[in-house]
């Protein structure tokens, strides 16, 4: 099990959308390390979501949250320095996307933002190799990106198990299914950053459920 500090980040796709900032509001309240906002082009998922716009919603409404922005796009390379100009803090591209990920890797970093790699359920682990010099964060998806609420797809640890033991101090995150049963999974295989949608943001007391998650770690 990882001894370093877990991160939570409460996903904005299971907000209520009828009262964004209060919902950016109590995920920052609750405790929560930052707000993850998934990005979704309709060619590249089945769904469409959020523009700079919300990102920028999220700049004006807690200056201080730290913004962890996913770009599921087929061509990430065209938006990001307006996701970066809206407030992204750090921009997270899909190994699958059509783009030269060598040259929008170092642009993310270029323009001030941390980056992070992300791999989907079905690509295998050895297609990191290229890019794992060039990254701050690798992101694995343990469900098939599209819509919050599926099932997490414990298949996906042995993954982050080889990621950890070829890069023992980068950030590991898993986004999908996350709640208080699958997280000590992601934690036992090496993962200390988990992302929470319909989990955390479905919860009275999100507080209290950051903190169980946080715990699943100990």
């Amino acid at each position: 099990m990882d001894s370093r500090r877990i991160i939570i980040l409460p996903s904005l796709l299971a907000a209520d959308y009828g009262r964004l900032a209060d919902e950016i509001r109590r995920a920052e309240a609750a405790g929560a390390d930052a707000l993850h906002i998934d990005i979704m082009d309709p060619g590249f998922v089945p769904n469409l979501s959020f523009g700079p716009d919300i990102v920028a919603l999220a700049r004006r409404t807690a200056p201080s949250f730290y913004r962890n922005v996913h770009l599921m796009m087929s061509r990430p390379d065209l938006y990001l320095e307006k996701f970066r100009n809206a407030g992204a803090d750090t921009i997270q591209i899909h190994l699958e996307a059509d783009c030269d990920l060598h040259t929008e890797l170092r642009r993310i970093r270029e323009l001030g933002a941390k980056n992070a790699l992300v791999i989907n359920p079905e690509t295998p682990v050895e297609a990191t190799t290229p890019y794992l010099g060039e990254i701050d964060e690798i992101l694995v998806m343990t469900v098939h990106p599209g819509y919050g609420g599926q099932k997490f797809i414990a298949d996906c640890m042995p993954k982050v198990r080889c990621l950890r033991e070829r890069l023992p101090e980068i950030d590991i995150m898993v986004d999908g299914g996350v709640n208080a049963e699958t997280a000590p999974v992601a934690i036992a295989a090496g993962v200390n950053q988990l992302v929470a949608g319909s989990y955390l943001f479905g919860k009275e007391d999100m507080a209290a459920a950051i903190e169980g998650l946080r715990r699943s770690g100990k």
